[in-house]
Order: structure tokens, then sequence, then C-alpha cells
């Protein structure tokens, strides 16, 4: 961990970007922290209580991946957490959702719903599009497979719903990336994708949102 995180300083300051990067434990929140700028909380670990308290520590803005097991309202808890800690910097985002064996789908619903966590909505536009050990290696054992080619109709769909941020993976040539290759976006494209959703995004979030009744139905 110590010299990964040495080679993002060294991204931060050359390039003089923010940083974002996961904590799997507790014990590695400080020191991420003291080069991260958001911590991210990966989605197999968004109910675990001690590492989302650590993390909130750190006063970094927190990015909680929404469990692919979880329904969105599990995010409620899940970022209230870090507020309880001290944290008003936090962020819920959409990653898929279990469907059967080897797939994920992305429910656009739980983008709205996700909203009663009372923070920033952010789509990850890329790992929600895996198929998690779906694909069998030619020396053995298995890695993620994926749909590359429908990052954008994912991404697309996840702007014109108003959500507040995309998280996506990018590679110069994802056929060699060391992972999670078949849902990189490739870099050449990168520019044209992010054109686009800007320019739905300027469209979806000028609508007015309505205040719909639910109260039921007497007849």
């Amino acid at each position: 961990m110590a010299e990964g995180l040495k080679i993002l300083e060294k991204v931060k300051v050359a390039y003089d970007i923010p940083i974002v990067t996961d904590v799997h434990e507790t014990i590695q929140c400080e020191a991420v922290g003291r080069v991260a700028d958001v911590i991210q909380i990966p989605a197999f670990l968004c109910r675990q209580t001690d590492l989302l308290v650590e993390a909130a520590k750190t006063g970094r803005i927190i990015n909680i991946k929404k469990g692919q097991f979880c329904a969105p309202s599990v995010m409620i808890n899940s970022a209230e957490k870090i507020r309880l800690a001290g944290n008003l910097n936090v962020m819920v985002c959409e990653r898929g959702t279990m469907f059967g064996y080897n797939d994920l789908i992305v429910d656009p619903r739980n983008l709205e719903w996700m909203r009663e966590a009372n923070c920033p909505v952010v789509a990850d536009i890329t790992h929600s599009l895996q198929q998690p050990a779906g694909r069998k290696l030619d020396g053995g054992g298995v890695a993620s497979g994926g749909f590359r080619e429908l990052i954008p109709c994912i991404a697309r769909t996840a702007v014109a719903v108003g959500v507040d941020g995309i998280f996506m993976e990018v590679h110069d040539n994802p056929l060699n990336a060391p992972v999670d290759g078949p849902t990189q976006w490739p870099l050449r494209h990168l520019e044209e994708l992010l054109e686009e959703l800007i320019a739905i995004a300027r469209v979806s979030k000028g609508k007015k949102r309505f205040n719909i009744d639910l109260t039921p139905y007497s007849g």
C-alpha cells in the first residue's frame, strides 16, 4: 500500500488533480487520507460500520459504492454513519445489482431512490457492466468479464436521470489493462463521450423536478 500511495502522490503533484482510491481495512484509512482527496468504500464493504467510521474521521470526501446485494435504501444508513462520525462530505454511488450468476443490471430507479440519503448521487458506469468471474483464463482461474460497448448507454441513462457525477475507469489500451479490461473505456474516446454527457446534463438538470402527490386515491 505504501508504494501505491507514493505513486498516487506523484500523480497528484505532477498533474494537479484530485485523487480517488479505495480503502479495504480500518488500518488503511489514516495513511490513505493523507494522499487521497476522495476515499472510496468498495461495494462489498458498504455496510461495514467500523470502516465507514474510520474513513469518515479522515475528513476526506467519502464515496460509498452501493453493494451489488443491497437495496438503494441501505445507502441511507451508510451515509448517515459517515455524518454521525462528524463528516458531512459523503456521496453514494450506484454500481449495479446482482442479476443471477455472473451478471449485473443497472436499475435507473436506484439513482432517484438513493437521493433519500440526502447527499450527491454518483453512477459507476463501468463496474456496473461487469460480469463477475464471468471469463475463464487460459492458464486456469477466472476473471471479470463485461460489456464495454454498453458504457455509453448506461452513462447517457444515468446523466439523463440527473446524477451529480459519474465514476468510470479509462485505459489507453483496455485489452491489455491489468484489471477490468472488459469494462475499461478507451482513452481515445473519452473526450467525445464526456462532451456528450455534459450536453445531456445541461438539459436534464435544467428541468423542473415534480412533486408528486402520493396520497392514496380514496374513490
